[in-house]
């Protein structure tokens, strides 16, 4: 299985980092508010909801729209931005594209042109200079040396001047004109992943108080924890669980983070082979994402899917007894 097509630097030890941009100050500092306000928001949301079950709890209505919402975003995220338009691991008609790049778009983690640029940096130069969100990058040494880089691999990142160029990073996408007009779009979507839910709570339970708490569960509090989903997979997945496979960084499978994220927890099986449409490769390593391609395969809106052949993952498999690096 071959990877996907990135820069020659790819590859190198000591890569020259490309690709990148300082934004002005002036559009930095309202980049940072609207991260601020993204961020802020939904933890508000979160506490809200929190105090709420201790007075009236959760009603079916708002667990479907949380549960929904949550499934429907984060495939977008984990299928869609990731898998198929980062990677390319798959094919798909553009109805299908389109409709996963609007689910990864209401996820709310930026437009899908944004996205798919910042992670084939990342994986160009993975936990080396140049890694927009690595825990290991200028992190000290000690405890508070690792809190420090698994915070900014977090979310510290996200307040970063540095951006990755659309055009190095992402040019096919911004050739497609269905994906470059949803990426332009994004604010809408936004605005849609809020009004939906609230919308649909105020159709179930034809009341006021069922929208405003579709808002809160299927909004808010799905937003909150899916962003720290995904964010757990730049932070706890680059410092805790194993490595089953050789892999040029420190990627690690976490079988919490694989049943939260839809499979994307099997990141050191990720980095040991990017271009496959399948990240849980063992029998047992539960992958969400991977049984949706492989449904939309069964119906004919899947073709040419990517997946290391047996020699290949024989080859980098490490040894036992280096395979429980925690």
């Amino acid at each position: 299985m071959t990877d996907l097509a990135l820069p020659p630097s790819v590859h190198d030890e000591t890569p020259t980092i490309r690709g990148i941009k300082t934004v002005e100050p002036r559009a930095l500092f309202w980049q940072r508010v609207s991260m601020l306000f993204g961020a802020v928001l939904p933890l508000a949301g979160l506490v809200v909801a929190v105090i709420g079950l201790w007075g009236w709890g959760i009603g079916p209505a708002e667990l479907g729209l949380f549960a929904g919402f949550y499934v429907f975003t984060g495939l977008g995220i984990t299928v869609g931005f990731h898998r198929l338009f980062t990677h390319q691991s798959f094919k798909a008609p553009t109805a299908v594209r389109v409709l996963f790049a609007v689910a990864g778009s209401m996820a709310i983690q930026g437009s899908v042109i944004d996205w798919v640029a910042t992670h084939r940096r990342h994986h160009a130069y993975s936990d080396r200079a140049g890694d927009p969100h690595s825990p290991h990058v200028d992190a000290a040494g000690g405890t508070v040396g690792l809190l420090r880089g698994l915070w900014y691999a977090h979310v510290g990142w996200l307040f970063a001047p540095e951006v990755s160029v659309q055009k190095a990073w992402a040019p096919d996408l911004l050739k497609d004109p269905a994906i470059a007009r949803i990426s332009r779009w994004f604010p809408y979507f936004v605005a849609a992943s809020f009004v939906l839910p609230a919308l649909l709570g105020g159709l179930i339970t034809m009341s006021i108080s069922g929208a405003l708490l579709g808002l809160l569960w299927g909004g808010l509090v799905r937003v909150f924890v899916l962003h720290h989903v995904t964010w757990s997979i730049n932070s706890i997945c680059h410092v805790f669980g194993t490595r089953p496979f050789e892999s040029h960084d420190e990627a690690r499978n976490n079988p919490v983070m694989a049943l939260l994220g839809f499979g994307e927890g099997w990141h050191n099986a990720h980095h040991a082979f990017p271009a496959s449409a399948r990240h849980g490769l063992r029998w047992w390593e539960v992958d969400g994402s991977w049984i949706v391609i492989r449904t939309l395969s069964l119906l004919g809106l899947a073709r040419d899917i990517k997946l290391p052949s047996a020699t290949q993952m024989a080859r980098r498999l490490r040894r036992p007894e280096a395979t429980a690096d925690v």
